[in-house]
């Protein structure tokens, strides 16, 4: 590599976002474009807008399949982020329009993990992959839930196709 050459290599996937590299399959699919807003005086989308860009695409995914965010709060159900493992490939500009492709990877108890990718409009350029880690806690007590409510799991459960 030289000093005026980039290095190109694209970096391997961390253990804990191998899983979300596999072939399409129940993805659901949130259109973003960059914005000045979302990034760095350099133009560059800034990391922590892929962050906000996923968390759009899961609540608008179990949006569609009839989960409505706000009333998981009113039921005084939320879903915190307990983990998060990103990896990323290569930047967005601003002005430039991406995909981020999201869909629910498995459900460990109250523990529900999703996979993200987010790419070119085309297809052809991954710019992120991730895994994103939810547990169910109880609003009122503070406290991780020992069940998802009902509704919440028997909506999840159709989503993943388990």
């Amino acid at each position: 590599m030289t000093h005026d050459q980039p290095d190109q290599r694209k970096l391997p996937p961390t253990e804990a976002i191998q899983n979300s590299l596999q072939p399409p399959g129940n993805w659901f699919e949130y259109l973003v474009k960059a914005q000045p807003h979302h990034t760095d005086y350099a133009g560059i989308v800034w990391h922590g807008s892929y962050l906000t860009w996923m968390e759009e695409a899961r609540v608008e995914c179990l949006r569609s399949i009839g989960i409505e965010f706000a009333d998981l709060v009113a039921m005084g159900c939320d879903l915190p982020v307990v983990e998060l493992s990103i990896r990323y490939h290569q930047p967005i500009q601003m002005g430039m329009s991406a995909v981020v492709r999201t869909r629910m990877a498995d459900m460990e108890g109250v523990r529900v993990n999703w996979d993200y990718q987010i790419q070119s409009t085309d297809g052809q350029d991954l710019f992120v992959t991730a895994r994103v880690a939810l547990v169910a806690v109880d609003r009122d007590k503070g406290k991780i839930m020992r069940q998802l409510p009902p509704a919440v799991k028997e909506a999840l459960v159709k989503l993943s196709g388990f």
